[in-house]
């Protein structure tokens, strides 16, 4: 039997963090066995649906690289199926037309709140003769829940889960304008896409004995349910904004690459022993539904950036420099004149944990500065440092060849010259020519600078320098 999974989001809002991790355990599944990954969006909540929210899944899904192989199908586009199946279930005594009023559903759900019992509608409308409806009035569709029994499944996260049929009511299929519900819906198009495996959050397990039984009703196979738990913030709180609950691509935004957020989606909530690097084909080879943890997973956003970091200095450059591409025209950096960035993405890997940081910390390399950072200005462009700027520009504007050897080796004939040490003529000139105290070493640094912007940059150094000394 062929393995198919599905993701289905609600588009009532951005794809996060919890909606692409179950894609990824989906996604993982269907390619560890070459099955098939259907994404199906679930678009019946007419009013909180929106084609920017249908977009912003479909990016998201595009960015991290979860490919679907089926789909995307709208519910929206299914409504005749659904209908078909409803008339199927009236036909077969499965389901039953319920003309409760609201005000008598309130007031049931009042009463028996008052009595400290579960709200659960209490089959009113159950046994009505057909000489007792009238399908002209206004009625919803009820399923027919069994009265007795109770519903088993294995689940393959959380192991053996049973719900007694008592616990259940006889929950609505099709509203009053028609349009069918949630549970409804995800059993028939489960059951139409021959799902295998739903892989979901474990707010749905009360959902699952209701939608198992829907399926018996219609002699069809429930899928394996692996019901994933929740993730929560670094303080064990439910996942907030400020804990990371934000749209997939608002990392991209801030600067993290595709496969530092599935390697830690990945790991957050399942394991291989203490692994914590896992290339794309790693998850797909050793990525188990049945070794998800049962625990909540927490948040922390230290580690999604020291994996991020991890995949700046270990992935091949191109990919890199391809994917900073976004992030220089949105800072408006333009970088055509001036180093290939390729050859700056080594230099700085060690040094930002982002392609966020990454445009500001090469800045400089394309674009002179306004001022300079005032704490590297307070402690290194001193009076005291004029000598050693004006001596070593000197040596610098005499180069005729401009690469890290001779920049190295004007640096050098400076720090023997005035008998100094190497930080009162290395400080000064990297905060000169950078603008602030951070950066690699200053030979390689300088090299991949035009030589007359240098030696500019370190006469507006002295400038700043007299201009401070006369205050």
């Amino acid at each position: 039997m062929t393995v198919v999974t599905r993701f289905a989001p609600s588009p009532t809002g951005y794809l996060h963090v919890g909606g692409a991790r179950t894609a990824l355990y989906s996604w993982l599944h269907a390619q560890k066995h070459q099955g098939e990954f259907v994404l199906r969006i679930e678009d019946t909540d007419r009013e909180r649906s929106t084609d920017a929210a249908v977009q912003a899944i479909l990016d998201g899904m595009q960015w991290l690289g979860l490919a679907h192989t089926q789909g995307p199908f709208y519910q929206t586009q299914r409504f005749d199926r659904y209908k078909e199946v409803v008339a199927q279930l009236l036909t077969a005594g499965d389901a039953y037309r319920c003309y409760c009023s609201k005000e008598r559903l309130e007031a049931l759900r009042e009463e028996q709140m008052a009595n400290k019992q579960k709200p659960r509608y209490d089959g009113r409308c159950r046994g009505l003769s057909e000489s007792e409806q009238d399908v002209n009035a206004p009625h919803v569709i009820r399923f027919k829940n069994p009265l007795d029994g109770k519903v088993t499944w294995q689940d393959a996260v959380k192991g053996e889960i049973t719900f007694a049929n008592q616990e259940l009511d006889d929950l609505i299929i099709a509203r009053t304008d028609g349009t069918p519900t949630y549970n409804f819906t995800v059993v028939v198009d489960d059951w139409d896409m021959k799902i295998t495996q739903v892989i979901r959050g474990d707010d749905h397990v009360n959902n699952t004995p209701r939608q198992i039984n829907i399926f018996k009703a219609l002699n069809a196979t429930p899928p394996e349910y692996a019901h994933v738990p929740m993730i929560l913030g670094d303080d064990g709180k439910k996942l907030s904004k400020r804990h990371g609950a934000v749209s997939v691509m608002q990392y991209r935004d801030e600067g993290y690459l595709p496969q530092a957020v599935l390697n830690y989606l990945v790991r957050l909530g399942w394991s291989h022993g203490d692994q914590e690097i896992f290339s794309l084909e790693e998850m797909k080879q050793l990525f188990d539904i049945h070794q998800i943890n049962k625990a909540a997973s927490a948040f922390n956003t230290d580690k999604l950036r020291w994996l991020n970091q991890h995949y700046i200095k270990t992935s091949p450059v191109a990919e890199v420099k391809q994917a900073l591409q976004w992030h220089l025209e949105e800072q408006q950096l333009d970088v055509s004149n001036g180093p290939d960035v390729a050859a700056l993405i080594p230099l700085f890997a060690e040094r930002v944990h982002t392609l966020k940081e990454l445009v500001a910390s090469i800045r400089y390399f394309y674009q002179d500065f306004s001022e300079f950072d005032a704490a590297a200005a307070k402690k290194h462009l001193r009076p005291v440092a004029a000598e050693a700027l004006t001596t070593v520009m000197t040596k610098l504007k005499a180069l005729t060849t401009w690469q890290a050897e001779t920049i190295q080796g004007a640096i050098d004939e400076t720090v023997n010259e005035l008998e100094i040490g190497m930080g009162k003529v290395g400080m000064p000139l990297r905060v000169a020519v950078t603008g602030g105290g951070q950066s690699p070493n200053l030979d390689v640094t300088l090299a991949l600078i035009d030589q007359a912007t240098v030696i500019a940059r370190i006469e507006a150094a002295l400038v700043f320098i007299e201009q401070r000394a006369a205050q």
